[in-house]
């Protein structure tokens, strides 16, 4: 199949697809760059240096031929969110339209969007949440996600293509880019490594669902062969704090760290476990990496590629 692979010299796009190709597809990249590493881009795939509020996407879907638009083009940065939301905006909602716009006027199959579990419930009236529990973001960036979430539908229903929503719960592994806001496990290696001293804001306790981005990759292969428009959370139904987080981390590094507390984050929820069984009963899913394995391998690739 021909893919679209938006935001795809990103963490979590230069991972899917690596996998895409591995698989025999031929894959397009856009990614206008702003977080996004070229070096990233696996060379057998096209890259274009463009926003996805270009114009010129149409250009790229008629000379590629593209069936399936996976995107995970965004403003990621919930803090920045915070300070900006008219960015946020104008980066997840408007480009995201720009580009929906285009595919269905030229008929694609399939659209895969990389939405929010943590973001888009917002702080959680039940644990674990399911798709069905209440959303009530707490941020531009999680209100973004959900709005893209409810055009996809109007999308679905108007051109009759598949959309499917994949509601991730906070992704990490090796290439995720610690310099931002974004990837508390990807700042801590970067920081131990740095010699500088860990920060965490609140005390500590609060608790993520962290996923591997492997598991993540996964997903987003099986969500190829998924003929239904649906929404499914991608997470580990295990929620983790920070403080655990940063002890294991530091464990890997020999304990050579120390850390401060800061204050609270405005627009952070205190506790995110989200559940995942109905992508295991119906996109066959499962997540592979528990919290212990992920950290090891996350370290060890921090260890190799980030000098002192």
């Amino acid at each position: 199949m021909n893919i679209l692979v938006t935001g795809g010299a990103g963490f979590i796009g230069s991972h899917i697809t690596d996998k895409y190709l591995e698989q025999g597809h031929n894959v397009v990249v856009v990614d206008n760059l702003s977080t996004g590493l070229k070096e990233n881009v696996n060379p057998k795939a096209k890259f274009y240096k463009l926003d996805v509020t270009h114009d010129n996407l149409s250009d790229i879907f008629d000379n590629h031929h593209i069936e399936i638009v996976n995107h995970h083009a965004a403003q990621i940065d919930l803090r920045k969110s915070v300070e900006d939301p008219v960015f946020d905006m104008k980066v997840n909602i408007e480009g995201s339209l720009n580009l929906f716009e285009v595919s269905c006027n030229h008929k694609i199959k399939k659209i895969i969007f990389a939405s929010s579990g943590g973001a888009v419930y917002g702080e959680q009236v039940s644990y674990p949440a399911d798709e069905q529990h209440p959303t009530n973001p707490i941020s531009p960036y999680g209100i973004s996600k959900l709005s893209v979430e409810k055009y996809l539908r109007f999308y679905a229903d108007k051109f009759n293509i598949s959309t499917i929503c994949l509601r991730y719960s906070n992704v990490y592994g090796p290439g995720q880019n610690p310099r931002g806001e974004a990837g508390v496990i990807s700042i801590f290696c970067r920081k131990i490594i740095k010699n500088q001293q860990s920060v965490i804001n609140g005390d500590g306790e609060q608790t993520r669902d962290f996923v591997f981005v492997d598991d993540v990759v996964n997903a987003n292969l099986l969500a190829l062969n998924y003929e239904n428009s649906d929404i499914f959370n991608i997470s580990t139904n295990i929620e983790t704090s920070v403080n655990r987080i940063y002890d294991i981390i530091n464990i890997h590094f020999g304990n050579k760290s120390k850390k401060k507390q800061n204050p609270e984050i405005f627009g952070e929820v205190k506790r995110s476990l989200i559940d995942n069984n109905r992508a295991l009963t119906f996109l066959k899913w499962n997540p592979v990496f528990d919290i212990e394995m992920g950290l090891k391998i996350t370290c060890d690739w921090f260890k190799q590629n980030v000098n002192n």
